[in-house]
């Protein structure tokens, strides 16, 4: 363990650590590059360098900067925010089962947006909703879970309870609207990076710069808070308010992620996961798990759009296939 000191700063870095998260960097480097070069027309990756610096022809301009950039560059933030949101919530109640896909807040999400299509929202509206949703549901769970504290079991439970709730009247809404509103809302729900602009991508940037040095400053009280609550106050740490500060953090990465992209499921889950098992760390890590959250959103739109081509899956399938297949696995190993 290396502890690298500036002035009253101190940060301590595991060289696997250090090495996982350059390892994700560079898969997402070249996942990116193979997205942004390969499909319909092939462009080949000195015209992407050159589009970049806004030197590249006039077809790689179209192409890259307009088309496909920004579908990359949506789902590689789009995957940090939900790698991020499942990280902190994974850490807060101390159980790999405590994501926003089992707490209730994609559902609450979900169920948002799918009253804004169903009214005939524009797209800001539904990604409005989908936010006011996710904090909703956020706030539901966490008054219903509250019992002179929140424990962690309460709150998963809570969650199930009130996801469960929230996709009947997700399913309810879609019998009620008409087939063309239905249609889009079926869509949505599904989560896709399909038509994702730059308009897209950047609600989703600003929310990261604003909310990653808030994340950096619960990093250390939520580490300590995986010992116990008990274990955290005798250190001196306000449990109950980095908890909420914690869960407000990570209900708003949850809630932009899921208005730029839909609710795009078991990233949340199984990103940080995988960070920890790569990284051997003994808890959630934070860097890790959104770069780990980056790599799998956009491999999993990649294999999305190519695995069944000339047919487009939405990438909330393919994730869907995915995180299912790893949350057996997990289920298996904990049972053993």
């Amino acid at each position: 363990m290396t502890v690298l000191r500036l002035g009253l700063w101190s940060l301590r870095l595991s060289p696997r650590g250090v090495a996982t998260a350059a390892g994700m960097i560079v898969v997402g480097v070249a996942v990116s590059l193979v997205a942004l070069s390969t499909g319909e027309f092939t462009v080949p990756i000195p015209d992407i360098v050159a589009s970049v610096f806004g030197q590249g022809t006039p077809a790689a301009e179209l192409i890259v900067g307009r088309l496909r950039a920004p579908r990359v560059v949506t789902g590689l933030l789009v995957g940090a925010a939900f790698g991020l949101s499942g990280a902190i919530l994974q850490s807060l109640t101390r159980n790999p089962l405590g994501s926003p896909d089992f707490l209730g807040f994609t559902a609450g999400a979900s169920t948002g947006g799918i009253i804004a299509v169903v009214t005939g929202g524009t797209a800001w509206q539904i990604a409005g909703g989908s936010l006011l949703g996710c904090v909703a549901s956020a706030v539901l769970v966490y008054a219903l879970a509250f019992r002179n504290g929140v424990q962690s079991y309460r709150l998963i439970l809570v969650g199930i309870g009130v996801g469960a709730v929230l996709v009947s009247v997700d399913w309810y809404l879609l019998t009620r609207a008409n087939i063309h509103d239905a249609a889009s809302a079926g869509t949505w729900i599904t989560g896709s990076l399909s038509g994702r602009g730059w308009e897209h991508a950047v609600p989703v940037a600003c929310a990261l710069v604003a909310l990653l040095p808030v994340c950096a400053l619960v990093s250390r009280p939520l580490r300590m808070m995986e010992m116990g609550d008990e274990a955290a106050k005798a250190a001196g740490i306000g449990v109950e308010k980095v908890r909420a500060t914690a869960i407000i953090v990570g209900v708003l990465l949850c809630g932009v992620a899921t208005a730029a992209a839909g609710p795009v499921i078991f990233v949340a889950l199984a990103a940080p996961q995988l960070a920890r098992r790569l990284s051997r760390s003994p808890g959630v890590t934070m860097a890790s798990s959104a770069l780990m959250g980056a790599v799998l959103l956009v491999t999993a739109d990649l294999a999305a759009q190519r695995v069944f081509a000339p047919v487009q899956l939405p990438v909330g399938i393919m994730t869907a296939a995915l995180g299912g297949t790893y949350l057996v696995f997990m289920l298996r190993k904990e049972r053993r």
